[in-house]
């Protein structure tokens, strides 16, 4: 308080005597010239992609969530408003909804079309889509004719997504879906234009020249490896609620830099904070606060590969750690220990916790089941760890998934008898390394991209773009495809079903239920975040 009082003291001395004896501006400060407001926000690190129809990660989805806007927006409470589409039709059915756009404009000034929102929705269906296909087509197949086409077994033409003229999108989908507008808030439903993309069909979203976009800020510059530079977009529809000139996305990997930067006023956001200053920042430091979030920290297991592929190894392995000791000890923002996969903050069509009715499937939040993981280890054919080949563990460089590897490292060992190696590796990497199946064990996480379970459960559909665990199950895939031509209760039995299964299966071994220790400097007002993470400055200011 002291400290604050006497920079308070200082400022005004020093204002005072600038003005003292000064009837007008200095000669060296233009008339009417005003400071440029520029947001200093650190994503922690580069993104693999920042194209809508492949990004499949938070770093990425933060930079579109701002340079791109799909039909609808969620708000920082939840609700829904309408963005791209200035209002929507659903048939009787629940099957048809049109969407009629709103007079909007590109960033080269070029009008927003139906027609890219139906180009940018068959694009992430396109199995031959280049440099690759999108981890998040399953996300669509929601739509009439859609998986087919992602499979070969159908044509592009024939999914039913149809800008009827240029203010009208027609979409049907398979079965009444009852958080299809949620799901166009994401970004892999975000409109990209076809003239561009074209130009440079891998690298056009880097490049400002050819990265035309329809949010409230553009692409201006793309610095490999330091950051991304966002200015206002003069042609947004809203563009009159924008205050920001200019946000400055940084790629601070290491936190107690960032966090130092926070502290000398460098960086004005950042959400990830070194473990260890936790306890010092709720002490000391009113900008701090732990952010809800739904979502989950686990590790995959690669039920492909011996000795993951053996599932008393896997339960063996995940029953032998202490997730009340590692919240407690390791990561100390109020995380949840996570004894399933869908996380608290998502509920069933009778209003209650998913999470909840699901239950803890043996496993205790509050202790290691040692006796049971040493049994299970046995019977796989390891007693007392004896035999066990050395696992590598890997995970993405952070200094915080560090302390939590070494955590379970530690304990495994203690608790096991068994040694694992660990391997960090850097984001782009550590995503292809996973995505492809070149590991045992994996750090990852997950938060909802809307309010339903079935936003955590579709993961490990077989032909999910982000199943690492490379599971494959026709009993799961049934549940999980015929819960989407059901209503109400019954739609969530086969849901409870689905989790049931992977979670017997354990090819995750969850750890513990996300919050987000972060800081947002005093100056930055009116910023949203939903409680799925999605950052948004379109309304944000600086003072």
């Amino acid at each position: 308080m002291f400290k604050k009082s006497f920079a308070f003291l200082l400022v005004m001395m020093l204002l005072v005597s600038s003005l003292a004896g000064c009837g007008e501006k200095a000669p060296t400060e233009p008339e009417g010239k005003e400071e440029a407001a520029v947001l200093k926000w650190n994503i922690r690190s580069e993104p693999k992609t920042i194209d809508p129809q492949l990004n499949s990660a938070a770093d990425g989805g933060y930079i579109i969530n701002n340079t791109f806007e799909g039909l609808m927006r969620e708000t920082k409470d939840g609700k829904l408003e309408g963005a791209m589409a200035e209002s929507y039709e659903v048939s009787d059915d629940g099957l048809t909804y049109t969407f009629k756009l709103r007079d909007a404009k590109w960033s080269d000034g070029e009008p927003v079309k139906a027609q890219d929102f139906e180009y940018a929705w068959k694009r992430a269906l396109n199995p031959n889509l280049v440099p690759e296909p999108s981890e998040y087509a399953f996300q669509m197949f929601y739509i009439k004719g859609a998986q087919d086409a992602y499979e070969g077994k159908g044509s592009l033409d024939d999914v039913a997504i149809e800008a009827t003229d240029e203010k009208t999108l027609v979409v049907t989908l398979n079965a009444p879906t009852p958080y299809f507008l949620s799901l166009t808030t994401f970004y892999t439903y975000a409109p990209v234009r076809a003239d561009m993309v074209e130009k440079d069909p891998e690298g056009w979203a880097r490049n400002p020249e050819t990265a035309v976009c329809n949010g409230p800020f553009k692409l201006t510059d793309y610095l490999m490896g330091d950051r991304i530079i966002l200015e206002k977009n003069e042609n947004y529809w809203k563009a009159d609620s924008v205050k920001l000139d200019k946000i400055e996305a940084l790629m601070i990997v290491e936190q107690s830099t960032a966090l130092t930067a926070f502290e000398a006023d460098e960086i004005d956001v950042i959400d990830e904070i070194p473990t260890q200053e936790i306890p010092r920042l709720q002490a000391e430091d009113d900008r701090f606060m732990i952010w809800p979030e739904v979502g989950t920290y686990y590790y995959i297991f690669n039920v492909t590969k011996a000795p993951t592929d053996n599932v008393k190894v896997r339960k063996a392995l995940t029953l032998a750690i202490d997730r009340k000791a590692i919240v407690e000890k390791v990561t100390k923002g109020g995380q949840i220990p996570a004894t399933g996969f869908t996380p608290p903050g998502l509920l069933d069509a009778d209003g209650k916790e998913f999470q909840k009715v699901a239950g803890d499937y043996g496993i205790d939040p509050n202790a290691a089941s040692v006796e049971e993981a040493k049994k299970l280890l046995a019977e796989a054919g390891y007693p007392n760890g004896e035999g066990f080949p050395e696992l590598e563990v890997i995970y993405n460089t952070n200094e915080n998934h560090k302390a939590v590897a070494e955590a379970i490292q530690a304990m495994w060992k203690e608790n096991l008898g068994i040694n694992v190696k660990l391997t960090n590796q850097e984001w782009a990497v550590f995503q292809d390394t996973r995505h492809h199946g070149n590991f045992s064990i994996a750090r990852a996480g997950w938060l909802g991209d809307y309010a339903d379970p079935m936003t955590m459960l579709d993961l490990w559909l077989s032909y999910s773009g982000n199943n690492d665990a490379q599971w494959d199950s026709k009993e799961y895939d049934e549940l999980i495809e015929g819960s989407k031509l059901l209503t109400g209760q019954e739609r969530f039995k086969n849901l409870y079903k689905a989790q049931d299964l992977m979670m017997e299966e354990l090819i995750v071994m969850p750890i513990y239920y996300y919050t987000r220790p972060q800081m947002v400097s005093e100056r930055v007002k009116n910023w949203e975040k939903t409680k799925m993470g999605h950052w948004f400055f379109g309304n944000t200011s600086i003072e």
